[in-house]
């Protein structure tokens, strides 16, 4: 009986272990993403200061937006995509 006892005792001590190291682990976990979301937000601002910056230069950011987005795409991606745009403007008379 004092062997299941013993035994008791050490699964209770490695539960709470485990508990402890898990508590550890989440709070280390949601600390990483905090600081990440505030680094996102951090960029998100330098990034609209910049297309503030374009738009005070008198550029269309309307444009620039449109071409960064299009430089994230895949040459053949975007290829393609373009064709079927101008086949729809074409249909609908506006080229």
């Amino acid at each position: 009986m004092d062997a299941q006892i013993g035994h008791n005792s050490s699964s209770v001590l490695d539960d709470q272990a485990t508990h402890v190291f898990s508590k550890d682990q989440l709070k280390a976990i949601v600390e990483r993403i905090e600081r990440l979301e505030e680094e996102k937000k951090t960029i998100s601002d330098d990034i609209k200061d910049v297309y503030g910056e374009a738009k005070g230069g008198g550029w269309d950011v309307k444009a620039i937006r449109t071409i960064i987005r299009m430089r994230k795409q895949d040459a053949n991606e975007r290829s393609e995509q373009e064709m079927v745009l101008e086949t729809y403007m074409q249909a609908l008379g506006m080229i």
